[in-house]
C-alpha cells in the first residue's frame, strides 16, 4: 500500500496545475458549506436568540409545583433565589441571572381593558437578559426605586392611545388572590418590531412588584441569558447539582411554538444542505473524470508496464483521495477566514428586519457562528465525497485495455 501512495503522491505533483485546480474546486464547495452553516447559526442567534430572550430568557427556573399551574402564571415564591443566582451565574457560559416576579393582570383606561403579562424586574441585570431596556423608543428605562412606573409596549400604547407621561390604570391578583389596583404612570415605551410581544407585556422595578403583590423581599423566578443558544442543557445540569430542589426548564420548554419553528426551519436547512452536497458531488465527480480522460495514454503505459485493472483502480481512487484531502483542508481554512472576517465585521440585514415579525428583532448585522466542529465534519464529509466521486473514474481507468489507450488521441 505503501507504494501505491508514493505513486499516487508523485502523480498527484506531476500534473500541479490539474491539481491545484481540482482542489480549489473542492476547497470552494467546501467553504461554501461553512460558510453556510456560520450564517444559519448567526441568523438563529440573531433571531432566535433574541426572540428567547425576549419571551422569558433561555433557562427559567422556579419552585416546585410551578409547572403544574404555569397556565395562570402563579405567585409561588422561590426559596432563597441568591443561592440559584449565585450558582447560575459561576457558570462560564452564563450571561447574567436575573430576580423577576412575573404574573397576570389586566392594564385599563377609557379605550378599555386589555390583558397583560406584568413583569417585576431588577432593572440593573435586566439589560443583559431582553432587548426592552435598549429599545425604548420614547421615554426611558426603569430604575431601581421607580414607585408608581410602568414601561409598555408600542403595541399597547397605540392600542390605548396614550404616551410617556399618561396614567393607566393596573390590576393584579396578590399572592392569597387578592385583588390589587395600582394608578402607574408611563415613563417608558419600547419598540421591538414585534407587536404581539408589545400589546401583552409590561415591565415594573422588582420592588414595586413585591409592594404591590405582597412578596416582600420574594420573587417568582429567575430568569438566565446565555452567551448563545443550545449551551441549556449544560448549565441547568450544573445548576441542579449546585441549587438541587428547584424546577429548571429551558426555553424548549417554556416556549414550544418557537422551538417548533426551529426545529422545522433546521429540517428545511437540512434538505438545501442536501441539495449542495450533492451538487459538490456532481462537480467532483466531473473534476476527477476529467483527470482521467486527459490521461488515456498514462494509463495504457502503467498498463503495459504490468499494473493489474486492480492496482490501477487502487492507484486512481488514492489520487482522488488525496486530492479531496487537499481541497478540504484548502476548503476548511477559507471558509474559516471568511466566517471569522464576517463574524467580526457582520452581515448587514437591516433592509430585511421588516420582513416578518421576528426578523424585527436583528440589530441591523448578522454574524456568524463558527463551529470548529461543523468545520471538521465537513472537511470529512468533502474528503468522502472525493473518495466515493474518484471511485467511478478509477474504475473506468481499469477496464482500458492498454493497446487502445496507447493509441488514443
Amino acid at each position: 500500500m505503501t507504494l501505491y501512495l508514493r505513486l499516487a503522491w508523485r502523480n498527484v505533483w506531476r500534473h500541479r496545475r490539474r491539481t491545484f485546480l481540482i482542489a480549489i474546486g473542492m476547497g470552494v464547495t467546501m467553504s461554501l458549506l461553512v460558510m453556510y452553516d456560520g450564517l444559519i447559526g448567526g441568523f438563529e442567534q440573531a433571531i432566535y436568540g433574541n426572540a428567547i430572550q425576549l419571551l422569558g430568557g433561555n433557562i427559567q427556573i422556579h419552585a416546585p409545583g410551578y409547572g403544574g399551574k404555569a397556565g395562570r402564571k402563579p405567585l409561588l415564591a422561590l426559596d432563597d433565589p441568591d443561592a440559584v443566582v449565585q450558582a447560575a451565574e459561576s457558570h462560564p457560559d452564563v450571561v447574567a441571572a436575573s430576580k423577576r416576579i412575573v404574573t397576570g393582570g389586566l392594564v385599563t383606561n377609557r379605550e378599555g381593558a386589555f390583558a397583560i403579562t406584568i413583569v417585576g424586574v431588577e432593572t440593573d441585570k435586566e439589560g443583559k437578559i431582553t432587548p426592552v431596556s435598549s429599545n425604548i423608543s420614547s421615554g426611558r428605562y426603569l430604575l431601581p426605586d421607580d414607585a408608581d412606573a410602568i414601561v409598555i409596549g408600542r403595541g399597547l400604547a397605540n392600542a390605548m392611545e396614550i404616551e410617556v407621561g399618561d396614567r393607566i390604570t393596573m390590576v393584579g391578583n396578590t399572592t392569597h388572590e387578592q385583588t390589587r389596583q395600582r394608578t402607574m404612570t408611563v415613563i417608558g415605551i419600547y419598540d421591538v418590531g414585534v407587536p404581539s410581544v408589545e400589546k401583552g407585556t409590561i415591565y415594573i422595578s422588582l420592588a414595586e412588584a413585591q409592594n404591590l403583590f405582597g412578596l416582600e423581599g420574594q420573587v417568582t423566578e429567575v430568569v438566565i441569558s446565555l452567551k448563545q443558544i443550545g449551551l441549556e442543557p449544560g448549565v441547568m445540569n450544573a445548576i441542579e447539582t449546585s441549587a438541587p430542589g428547584y424546577e429548571i426548564e429551558s426555553w424548549e420548554t417554556s416556549i414550544p411554538d418557537l422551538k417548533k419553528t426551529m426545529d422545522m426551519k433546521t429540517g428545511v436547512m437540512g434538505v438545501f444542505g442536501v441539495f449542495m452536497l450533492g451538487i459538490a458531488a456532481i462537480g467532483i465527480l466531473n473534476l476527477l473524470m476529467m483527470a482521467v480522460f486527459e490521461r488515456t495514454r498514462e494509463i495504457g503505459v502503467i498498463g503495459a508496464l504490468g499494473l493489474k485493472p486492480r492496482e490501477i483502480t487502487i492507484l486512481f481512487l488514492t489520487e482522488g483521495i488525496l486530492i479531496g484531502l487537499m481541497g478540504a483542508a484548502f476548503g476548511a481554512i477559507l471558509g474559516t477566514a471568511i466566517n471569522g472576517i464576517l463574524g467580526v465585521y457582520g452581515l448587514d440585514y437591516s433592509q430585511f428586519s421588516d420582513l416578518t415579525e421576528y426578523t424585527a428583532l436583528i440589530s441591523g448585522s448578522i454574524y456568524p457562528q463558527l463551529v470548529p466542529l461543523k468545520v471538521l465534519k465537513h472537511a470529512l464529509t468533502v474528503a468522502i465525497i472525493a473518495a466515493l466521486a474518484a471511485l467511478y473514474p478509477a474504475l473506468e481507468a481499469s477496464r482500458r485495455e492498454p493497446a487502445e489507450a496507447l493509441h488514443y488521441v
